[in-house]
């Protein structure tokens, strides 16, 4: 079969383009209203996917519905901070419960207490300390190494992401917070290893995710993870796992189910209950330099750090809902969902695959290996883009990058009728996505 033209993808993006646009008159003009006062018409830039993104007018447990009318399976999750689904019951209580007790008491709470036991004694820390987001989380948890090794550098992981300071993609951006980074290729056992013993004695941390999210949903090797715990330990480097999104894929984290503890981890998203929400805590030693009571503490502020809302939602979430047994569920779920994705694309024959732990999944439109972030930039962008706006034809929507995070209210009916629509994409697209 002969590969597909380039201006053949340009004309099926194009054509799906238009009937995106045509079918959401009241979505083009709330974008153009957006664009007058944000640019772009955005402020918050993973949101926004060619021609325009869709704006959501309401949401119930796996639905979301744009101002147009338009319903979706929503597959994305919020970028898994979404997973509980959209208005869950208990959610909606414990909101109640908040509000109750009063949202901002500027002073220590009882709630705050019980929500720091679930979560240390959930993700096996000794301390732990709560944020407004996940970047809060890494930028604090990079600042405690720096502070408690007396120590400068830190590494990072190519093609890594920690937060809008702290992005590792094609080499950093402008935005990142000014630390001194060196970057080291993702599972490359001997070449990482080289960079740490170049660089240990300026290392203050290193920090990676144990499956890229937002490189991917690439799973780290667990021998090269390995190697980074002793090779780290062997110089005093603080080894921070950014487990904001992994912490979901066990019970207790993806670091506890591959048997490796970092010396910090950091938390975000999801264990809030949906609420902005981060924490990052682990080694008591390093922890305790912010104790309030020390000589030369680390401070540490932040306005809604304990707010009522997420410490009472939070709780309720994840000592509720979001059970070990109910976290295997999930999981489960997730990994037979990518398995049956890799043999629809197999049984076709088209240069599409899905990679992830686990119930955090991205659909990757290239032929060969995806193992490192190199290997995933080499994706067609375009025809991702037209895969995106098929499923949204289809009433499913995923992250224009390919990226799915499977929420608790997706169940097999929901995955059964999501590989029906991709069997109807791949079938109506098959020259598109032939390999070339």
């Amino acid at each position: 079969m002969n590969a597909p033209l380039v201006d053949e993808i340009d004309a099926a993006l194009a054509e799906a383009s238009a009937r995106f646009v045509t079918a959401r008159p009241r979505t083009v003009a709330l974008h153009e209203a957006a664009k007058a006062v944000m640019p772009g018409g955005n402020t918050r830039t993973v949101l926004f996917t060619p021609p325009m993104p869709i704006r959501v007018a309401k949401a119930e447990g796996v639905f979301i519905t744009d101002l147009d009318g338009h319903s979706y399976v929503d597959l994305l999750g919020e970028y898994s901070a979404g997973l509980y689904g959209h208005s869950h019951p208990r959610i909606a209580r414990a909101v109640a419960d908040a509000l109750a007790l009063g949202l901002n008491l500027g002073a220590h709470h009882e709630v705050e207490v019980k929500f720091a036991q679930a979560v240390t004694a959930r993700f096996g820390l000794d301390l732990v300390r709560f944020t407004n987001s996940g970047t809060e989380a890494n930028m604090m948890a990079l600042g405690a190494a720096r502070a408690f090794t007396k120590r400068a550098k830190i590494m990072g992981i190519k093609g890594g992401y920690h937060g809008g300071t702290l992005y590792f993609g094609g080499g950093g951006a402008a935005v990142n917070a000014p630390y001194d980074v060196i970057l080291a290729p993702f599972n490359d056992v001997a070449a990482t290893s080289r960079l740490i013993a170049e660089h240990g004695s300026t290392l203050a941390a290193l920090i990676i995710e144990p499956m890229m999210g937002s490189g991917g949903c690439l799973a780290a090797d667990p021998v090269y993870l390995a190697m980074l715990r002793e090779e780290t330990a062997k110089l005093g480097i603080v080894l921070i796992f950014d487990e904001v999104m992994t912490s979901r894929l066990a019970p207790k984290g993806l670091s506890d189910a591959l048997g490796i503890t970092p010396d910090l981890k950091t938390l975000g998203k999801y264990i809030g209950g949906g609420m902005s929400f981060g924490a990052f805590g682990g080694r008591r030693d390093i922890m305790e330099q912010f104790d309030p009571m020390r000589v030369n503490f680390l401070p540490h502020a932040g306005t809604f750090n304990n707010n009522t809302l997420t410490m009472t939602v939070g709780f309720a979430a994840l000592s509720e809902i979001f059970t070990a047994e109910a976290c295997l569920e999930l999981n489960d779920r997730g990994d037979r969902l990518r398995a049956r994705l890799n043999d629809l694309f197999m049984r076709y024959q088209v240069a599409v695959q899905a990679t992830g732990v686990g119930s955090l999944l991205n659909l990757h439109p290239l032929a060969g290996e995806v193992r490192v972030p190199e290997d995933a930039a080499k994706a067609d962008q375009l025809l991702r883009q037209i895969i995106y706006l098929d499923l949204l034809e289809e009433g499913y929507y995923i992250a224009g990058r390919g990226y799915m995070a499977l929420s608790l209210v997706v169940n097999d009916e929901h995955c059964d009728g999501f590989l029906s629509a991709l069997e109807r994409i791949v079938t109506r697209r098959r020259h598109l996505l032939t390999p070339r």
